[in-house]
């Protein structure tokens, strides 16, 4: 599954305020003062992740960037840092993750990839990342709590439509979608891990008009996908969008950010 550029770029700043100070100082810590870091981001996109995390880093990086949507990982790729080098790696994380995690690595690193994974997936992943005893930031899983203020009748309706969606195949088999960091966090653990876990929600006030408006109408689609009668659907998009203009809408997303690393 692939996200347009422009969905990308317009959540990218709420991406980065969300992300939890506790779990990514926790990712840092584990850094420390290394000289030289090697980076294998899966999932990359534009490249969100590296321009969140890299700053923060103080030694020479290397980042092999991995998605398989070569049109976003080529916007990615040109990213420039101090200190930094990067490495484009087009690769089917679905078939060939193994293969991403091959050749010199330190840290693993992804953000809203795990709530779009299946359990046997992500099983995958914790078994992989262990046998190489790689420590792992997965950033922004969507856990499917939702808050809307003020509150609409269909709200409750919408938003059980949209987990619903959630869990469905995106590529990787049947997905975990609410479900991803708890899954993550109890695999993690399974092969020793230890894990530092937080909230990490998107904050939508009512300045923050294009999100809101791009966020309701993607749930819309997907309510509507899942049989809630279009009538229902579009009336309740109306009256938020009514909101949205008048300058009253405020919506919170859950996510969650996790750190995983080997014990000893």
């Amino acid at each position: 599954m692939s996200f347009s550029a422009d969905w990308l770029a317009l959540r990218e700043p709420y991406d980065r305020a969300a992300r939890n100070s506790a779990v990514l100082e926790a990712a840092l810590a584990w850094i420390g003062t290394r000289r030289a870091l090697t980076i294998v981001d899966l999932a990359c996109g534009t490249g969100s992740t590296l321009r969140a995390l890299a700053p923060r880093i103080a030694g020479r990086q290397n980042w092999r960037l991995v998605d398989n949507d070569l049109s976003l990982l080529a916007r990615a790729s040109a990213t420039t840092l101090p200190g930094v080098r990067v490495t484009a790696t087009p690769i089917d994380l679905a078939r060939d993750l193994e293969l991403a995690l091959d050749g010199p690595a330190d840290l693993v690193t992804t953000s809203a990839l795990l709530d779009l994974v299946s359990e046997d997936w992500l099983q995958r992943l914790a078994v992989e990342v262990a046998t190489r005893r790689l420590p792992i930031y997965a950033a922004l899983s969507y856990d499917g709590r939702v808050a809307l203020d003020p509150p609409d009748p269909m709200d409750a309706r919408i938003v059980d439509a949209v987990n619903r969606h959630q869990r469905r195949d995106k590529g990787f088999g049947p997905a975990l979608g609410p479900d991803a960091a708890r899954s993550a966090v109890a695999q993690f653990e399974s092969v020793g891990y230890r894990v530092t876990q937080g909230e990490a929600d998107w904050a939508f006030e009512p300045h923050d008009r294009e999100i809101q408006i791009e966020t309701l109408s993607g749930w819309a689609t997907a309510a509507r996908e899942t049989g809630v009668p279009l009538t229902d659907v579009t009336g309740w998009l109306t009256r938020r969008h009514d909101l949205i203009t008048a300058g009253r809408s405020a919506i919170r997303v859950g996510h969650v950010d996790l750190f995983a690393r080997p014990n000893g």
